[in-house]
C-alpha cells in the first residue's frame, strides 16, 4: 500500500502542472440534503477530471527509455482524455485504447489531443489491446494498477485535509479505485477521524463484488456510467478500500442522473453521472450516521454532454 509520503512526493512532482481546484462549502446541495455539505471540484481540473493528476504524476516520473516508448492506456472516458492531454503537455507519445461505449466526446477529445485513438468493442478488449501493446514494449499508464497514478490521484485527498472544515464523512466514485484509495490514505493519515464511502453504480460493480468475495474477480458490466466501468479492480486498489475504507455505496444509473440533475440545479455545477452519482450515496450515509453529519463530496468530473444527459433522463423518465 502507498503511504502519505509517496503523496506528498507526488504532489510535489505535479505542482504548477495541474490545479489545485477549490474545496467550497455548497449551500444549494446542504439544502437539499439537511447537512452541511463541501465540494472538491475535480471538474474544474485539467482536461475536466481528477485523472490528470495520476496522468501527470506518472508521466513526470518515466526514465527516458519508457518515454521513448510511449505510452499507452485504456480508458472508459476521462483517463484516456487526461493521458492525451498531459502526454502532449511533457512531450510523450500516447495511444488510448478505449471501447465503443465510450462518449464520443472523450474519443474526440484524445485525438485532438493528438493521442493515437484505438476504439474496441468492449472494455474487456480495450484492456486486452493495451496489454498487448504493453507487452510489445510500450509503456503502461494504467488508470488504477499503479502505485504512481494511485497516489497522484491522493492528492485530492491531501488538498481536501488541508482546505476543508470540519468533516464527518467523505464520499468518492469508485470505478478501479484509484482515486478513493488515494484519497483514503490521504485522509487517514491527515484526519483520521473522517470515515470514507465509495460509490458505485449497479452494473459497474467491480470494488463492491471483490469485497464481497475477498478479492478482485471479473464483474459484468451494464452500466450507463462507463467512466466508472471497470471489469475487475486490481489488488492494489482493493487491499487500500479494504483497509481504509468504511462501505462501498451501490446506487443506480437512474439515481446516478438524476443526481446530475440535483448537482446543477443545486449547486450550480456541470457534473458527469460518475459524480452524480453521489447525491442518492449522500442520502443512504446520512440516513445511517444521522443528522450530525457534515459531508464532503469529491466531484470527479465534468465530461458529459447536454445531449447525454437529456437522454438518460428520458430514457429513466426523470
Amino acid at each position: 500500500m502507498i503511504a502519505l509520503a509517496d503523496i506528498e512526493a507526488a504532489a510535489h512532482r505535479i505542482a504548477g502542472v495541474v490545479v489545485r481546484t477549490p474545496t467550497l462549502p455548497s449551500p444549494g446541495l446542504s439544502d437539499l440534503l439537511g447537512v452541511p455539505v463541501t465540494t472538491k471540484l475535480e471538474l474544474l481540473q485539467r482536461t475536466g477530471s481528477f485523472k490528470a493528476r495520476g496522468a501527470t504524476a506518472k508521466l513526470l516520473a518515466l526514465d527516458d527509455a519508457e518515454r521513448a516508448a510511449g505510452v499507452v492506456a485504456v480508458s472508459g472516458g476521462n483517463h484516456g482524455i487526461a493521458v492525451a492531454v498531459m502526454a502532449g503537455v511533457c512531450e510523450v507519445a500516447a495511444t488510448v485504447v478505449m471501447p465503443r461505449t465510450a462518449p464520443a466526446r472523450a474519443v474526440e477529445l484524445a485525438r485532438a489531443a493528438g493521442a493515437d485513438v484505438r476504439v474496441t468493442d468492449d472494455m474487456a478488449g480495450a484492456f486486452a489491446l493495451m496489454n498487448r501493446l504493453r507487452d510489445e514494449g510500450v509503456t503502461l499508464l494504467h488508470p488504477f494498477d499503479d502505485p504512481l497514478v494511485v497516489a497522484g490521484q491522493g492528492t485530492v485527498g491531501l488538498e481536501l485535509a488541508d482546505d476543508a472544515g470540519e468533516l464527518t464523512d467523505v464520499l468518492v466514485s469508485i470505478g478501479g479505485g484509484a482515486l478513493i484509495s488515494g484519497v483514503a490514505t490521504a485522509l487517514r493519515a491527515r484526519r483520521p477521524q473522517v470515515r470514507i464511502w465509495g460509490v458505485e453504480t449497479e452494473g459497474a460493480q467491480a470494488m463492491s463484488q471483490a469485497l464481497a468475495r475477498g478479492g478482485p474477480v471479473d464483474v459484468p458490466l451494464s452500466s450507463i456510467v462507463t467512466t466508472l466501468s471497470a471489469p475487475s479492480v486490481a489488488p492494489l486498489t482493493y487491499e487500500h478500500v479494504r483497509a481504509l475504507v468504511t462501505d462501498v455505496l451501490v446506487v443506480s444509473d437512474a439515481e446516478a442522473v438524476r443526481g446530475t440533475l440535483e448537482m446543477a440545479e443545486h449547486a450550480k455545477v456541470w457534473a458527469e453521472p460518475a459524480a452524480g452519482c453521489l447525491l442518492p450515496a449522500a442520502r443512504l450515509v446520512r440516513e445511517r450516521v444521522g443528522a450530525d453529519a457534515r459531508l464532503g463530496l469529491v466531484v470527479c468530473g465534468g465530461n458529459t454532454t447536454v445531449a447525454d444527459v437529456t437522454a438518460w433522463a428520458g430514457r429513466f423518465g426523470l
